[in-house]
């Protein structure tokens, strides 16, 4: 078990690495302004927002964001106090391209909070909103390997726990309607 966890590591930082010295100025720009659709003030306030009747029609869909993001968060937080994985070490003359809201990498909250509020949305917008919520979580995710902030498998960690902090959401509130 600890070779594949090692083999995992070294596959981790390679991709990370591959990504990182490939940026350019304008997706610095671009990642750096995606990444923060998911700081908690925003998904905060947008699954608030709905659930507290913004938008009327989506009401039982924020209520689920809300309670999707809730437990996904919880999930988060144990789980990066149980690992502690650092930061990403970046190669010589890269840096972070912002400042990462704890010292844990594992698993990535922003991918997470992203795909935990995306994934009850796309059920009440529908088409063609639906996509476009995906996309902009998947984006988010990538971000944050792009910023070099986090592994891909933190994000792939982030991005499961949100799928199944969806799941579980649905088990407990039953379906939307």
């Amino acid at each position: 078990m600890s070779t594949l966890i090692l083999w995992l590591g070294d596959q981790d930082e390679r991709l990370l690495r591959a990504l990182v010295v490939r940026r350019r100025r304008p997706l610095d720009r671009f990642f750096r302004a995606v990444t923060h659709g998911a700081d908690p003030a925003v998904v905060i306030v947008l699954t608030g927002g709905l659930a507290l009747g913004l938008l009327p029609e989506l009401v039982a869909v924020g209520r689920r964001a809300a309670l999707t993001l809730a437990l996904c968060h919880s999930t988060v937080e144990l789980a990066k106090r149980l690992v502690g994985r650092p930061r990403p070490r970046l190669p010589i003359g890269m840096e972070w391209l912002v400042n990462p809201p704890d010292r844990f990498s594992f698993p990535s909250g922003h991918a997470a909070a992203a795909l935990a509020v995306a994934l009850p949305l796309t059920l009440g917008l529908g088409t063609p909103a639906a996509p476009l919520v995906l996309v902009l979580a998947a984006l988010i995710g990538v971000s944050r390997c792009y910023l070099g902030v986090h592994y891909p498998g933190d994000v792939l960690a982030g991005w499961t726990i949100a799928a199944g902090s969806a799941a579980a959401a649905a088990l407990i509130a039953g379906p939307i309607h």
